[in-house]
Order: structure tokens, then sequence, then C-alpha cells
């Protein structure tokens, strides 16, 4: 089986990647091949099969094309311009979030031959917007209020579309934030969430742009790959015409995720939080769920932490003491 990693230099792609590397089967078929693609060169992983970075810019004429030459049986495409960047560059947002999936999907249907690869999307639970309920159960329309949303939105309704013809076999997985993320904080409007946390744990200083009371939806880099193996896996036929899920997590406050902070790491580390409101940054989480039901998802095998508790000592378990 060979398999291709769209994003797969990113913190996501990697822990996927290692995933793949301690479990180098999908279905019960052992993986022979693994392709990580990106913008920019990633990181090789060491296991049993062979391993191949590729770099290279989705949105780009040409790339699609290359990449579905490769002729991959199953596709992770987690390659996206991140929230906070889409909404301030439009057309930089559109033409990877957007069209760069299009782009992908025409390029795999005209390799013909009865090709019909497994794709799973990274979605997101950006693509619902306000107003909804303070819980959003599984059959709660999609509203996003921010382009990046939007363009997640519609790669969705793009899968969906491909696979109904028998083009592609396709599923959309929405993720929570992922929380904690290693690493430097990139552009994503929600990077503060992993930020109040690391940073403190690193003994430094993190910005906090909004008030203690907001609440959203998470759930922990281990999950993520989780969710993205048990979907490359499952029978999709059990979803039917219905392409996306909503992956489960956990609902929490910044306030509760200090009070978690405290519990680990002490007073010391919360002082490091230092309050800069942000306009811009409260303007897009305002329009964020902030907690779901999500009994579908569940209910096909999908599984994520019960509490934030557990998000961050998975965090402190393999980034500090590792």
């Amino acid at each position: 089986m060979r398999v291709l990693i769209l994003g797969g230099g990113g913190m996501v792609g990697q822990k996927l990647a290692h995933r793949l590397a301690q479990t180098p089967e999908l279905s019960g078929q052992p993986i022979s091949e693994l392709f990580l693609h990106d913008i920019v060169p990633p990181k090789d992983v060491d296991g049993s099969f062979a391993t191949t970075c590729l770099t290279g810019d989705l949105s780009k004429s040409g790339e699609a094309e290359r990449l579905a030459g490769l002729k991959a049986d199953v596709i992770f495409h987690l390659a996206a311009i991140v929230s906070g960047e889409a909404e301030k560059d439009l057309e930089k947002g559109w033409q990877t979030n957007g069209r760069g999936t299009w782009q992908l999907l025409e390029a795999l249907t005209g390799i013909g031959d009865g090709y019909k690869p497994r794709m799973v999307f990274s979605s997101s639970i950006a693509v619902f917007g306000a107003p909804f309920p303070e819980v959003i159960p599984d059959d709660f329309f999609s509203t996003p209020m921010t382009s990046y949303g939007a363009q997640k939105a519609i790669s969705e309704l793009l899968i969906t579309d491909y696979s109904r013809k028998g083009l592609i076999d396709g599923i959309s997985i929405r993720l929570p934030t992922i929380c904690v993320r290693p690493g430097k904080p990139n552009l994503a409007a929600s990077s503060f969430f992993s930020g109040i946390i690391r940073e403190p744990l690193n003994g430094q200083e993190a910005i906090l742009p909004v008030p203690d009371t907001v609440r959203h939806w998470f759930a922990s880099p281990r999950s993520a790959a989780g969710f993205l193996v048990h979907a490359a896996s499952m029978d999709l036929s059990l979803l039917e015409e219905r392409r996306a899920l909503s992956m489960p997590g956990v609902s929490c406050t910044v306030a509760e995720q200090t009070e978690v902070l405290r519990e680990f790491a002490g007073e010391d580390a919360v002082r490091l939080i230092r309050r800069e409101p942000n306009e811009d940054i409260m303007a897009i989480v305002k329009n964020w769920p902030r907690n779901f039901d999500t009994k579908r998802a569940t209910s096909l095998g999908f599984k994520a932490e019960s509490d934030f508790r557990e998000i961050v000592k998975i965090y402190i378990d393999e980034e500090l003491n590792k």
C-alpha cells in the first residue's frame, strides 16, 4: 500500500507519519511506501517502509498532477493555509485551501484505469459559525464566518461530490483545535490556546488575547493522528452520503485551561500568561463553536481525551519528558 501525506512536514503530518511508522498498516494492509509532501522539506521518519520526502506547493500549476501520478492508495490531505493567515490574505487562502483541493481532485480523476484512492481530508470546526446552540449536534448546518471556514466547507462538499460520483473514496473529519501543539506558535488564530500552556511549561511568557470566559473545543495531537488513521481504515459505506464528521473532543474555557496549568506547574507558571486583548482575534474567536455532541463519530469508533488535564499530560509526557 502506498500512502501520501500532504502537509507531511507540519506538526499533525509528522505525528501521523510517526504513528504509521509504529503501526505500518491500514485496513490490515502493510504500508510499502510513504510519501511526505510539503511546501518545505518534511523530516523523514524511520519505518519499515520506504519513505520519500517531496517539496512543492499544491496550489502551483502541475503540482497536483505530479502528486496524482504517485497513485497512492491512501491520501491524507492536511495541507492548508491556517485560519489567521487565510483571513488576512484572501487570495493565498483560496489558492491553497480552495483551488488546491479542487485541482488535486481533478488530477486524481484524470489518472483513469479505475484508480480510486481513499482520501482523508482534515477539515475544521471552523465550518460552523454563529449563531449556534451551546452544544452543536451532528445534523447542524454549516455556516462559516471566516474565509478559512468557507474554504474548508467547500472542500468538504467537493470531496463528498467526487465520492458520490465514485471518483474517490473520501471522508472529511472536522478536527477540534489541536492542543497542546509542540514547537513555535503559528499564524492560526487559535494558536494562543496552545501558547498559554506550552510557553509557561517551558518557562516563557505567553500572550492571552481573549477573555478567560472564552470556551472552545480541543483534542491532542495524539488524538488527531488517531482520527486520521481510523478514517483511513474504516468502512466508509457506513457514512452513506454524509461524508463529513465532527470529531470528539474536550470543551473547556480559558480559565479552566489555566487551572490545569496551575495544577501541573504552579502559580509561577500561571503568572507567565500576559493578558493583551486583540480585537482581530476576538472577532474571529467569538464566531467559533464551543461544544459538540459527536455521537455519530463516537459510534463509528473515533476517540479523544475525556478532559483537558489529559491533554496537557500528553504534551508533558510526549514533548517535555522524552
